[in-house]
């Protein structure tokens, strides 16, 4: 918003100042003629004590100025009202009060002051609770790490420790326990490195952009996962309604996210039996999507599948759930592309898209 340079403070002082003058003078001279033509006692002798005293000239000026301060002061009364707003308002923001809004009555300067008052206070306000938000963050990131590092970390100490002490009957028993420690070591390797990949994706990764044909890629990892989705005993089908669709992307990056989202397709939709990886065009976007049928997801659970440490099974299975974090570092991936990356889930269906400007 900015002051209406006909109109501003300057203009309207200039106006109030030139109609306290007026009215000042021409009350003045009504009040002088009403004292002459009325023969009224009191302004006769008001003036005519001021007149023998101080000069016509001196005494038609004092009453000028007396009138002049009066009028000002009613004049002005509205603008100094909303100048006292306006510092109450920058007092009620002072005290970390910033809900509070100054009313924006004029298009002048005072109007101009009170509207930007009124955008730092927002701007402090959402300063403030971003940096609240970020501290929440900080300390779920150090809760949830510490609770999913020291699951693992604790059965490879016992079964470690049940080695040291020779507390197994024999060879056989001892391998089972070096398989657990491994296995454990293993999920605590995989939990360290999507922590790292998180943390990097979060911090503004720097991307190696070059022009990628997003169809290529995704028939390439639907080769690539062939023999997963034999394992699991499903269909992995490949729908392309374009040959190419050219995107400008750090390949490697971007292949992380597919993978990670056929790799939760081949996880949760095993009873559907068919994985389809889709591609199209929509206006200046690529469009890819990986669907996978069966159970739905619950409708509860979609706004929170790109949070972090978000697992669909509350109980954490090594053989079901991952880190938790595979979703979220898939969401600041695409988003550090300039994408989006959405979830739906219907009656037998669940889809996972990918948006992505298309090169120019």
């Amino acid at each position: 918003m900015n002051p209406n340079p006909l109109f501003g403070l300057r203009f309207k002082l200039l106006v109030l100042v030139a109609l306290s003058l007026g009215f000042a003078a021409g009350t003045a001279a009504l009040l002088y003629f009403l004292a002459v033509r009325y023969d009224i006692t009191i302004l006769n002798a008001l003036t005519w004590w001021f007149y023998e005293r101080f000069g016509r000239s001196i005494t038609l000026a004092f009453a000028i100025l007396a009138l002049f301060i009066v009028y000002l002061f009613v004049f002005s009364h509205g603008t100094i009202r909303y100048l006292l707003r306006i510092t109450q308002g920058v007092g009620e923001i002072a005290e970390g009060r910033f809900d509070s809004r100054i009313p924006v009555r004029t298009s002048d300067e005072l109007g101009v002051l009170a509207d930007r008052i009124n955008g730092m206070s927002e701007r402090l306000k959402r300063s403030i609770e971003e940096e609240r938000r970020t501290e929440r963050a900080k300390t779920e990131l150090v809760t949830n790490v510490s609770h999913d590092l020291r699951t693992p970390l604790t059965s490879i100490v016992g079964y470690l420790g049940l080695i040291e002490q020779d507390r197994y009957r024999d060879e056989v028993e001892l391998r089972h326990y070096t398989g657990i420690a491994y296995d454990k070591a293993l999920r605590l390797q995989g939990l360290i490195n999507d922590l790292f990949e998180y943390t990097r994706t979060s911090g503004g990764l720097q991307l190696r952009l070059s022009p990628l044909n997003l169809v290529e890629m995704l028939g390439q990892l639907a080769v690539q996962f062939r023999l997963q989705f034999e394992q699991a005993g499903i269909e992995g089908v490949a729908v392309f309604a374009e040959k190419e669709l050219t995107v400008a992307a750090d390949g490697d990056k971007l292949v992380r996210v597919f993978e990670n989202l056929i790799d939760n397709a081949i996880r949760y939709g095993r009873n559907g039996g068919r994985i389809e990886i889709r591609a199209r065009r929509e206006g200046t976007e690529a469009v890819a999507e990986i669907v996978n049928y069966g159970e739905p997801l619950p409708a509860s659970a979609i706004p929170l599948l790109f949070d972090r440490f978000y697992r669909l099974e509350q109980s954490r299975s090594r053989h079901t759930g991952g880190s938790g974090l595979g979703l979220a570092i898939a969401k600041n991936i695409v988003e550090l592309h300039g994408g989006a990356i959405s979830a739906f889930s219907g009656v037998g269906v669940t889809t996972f898209q990918v948006r992505l400007p298309l090169a120019r």
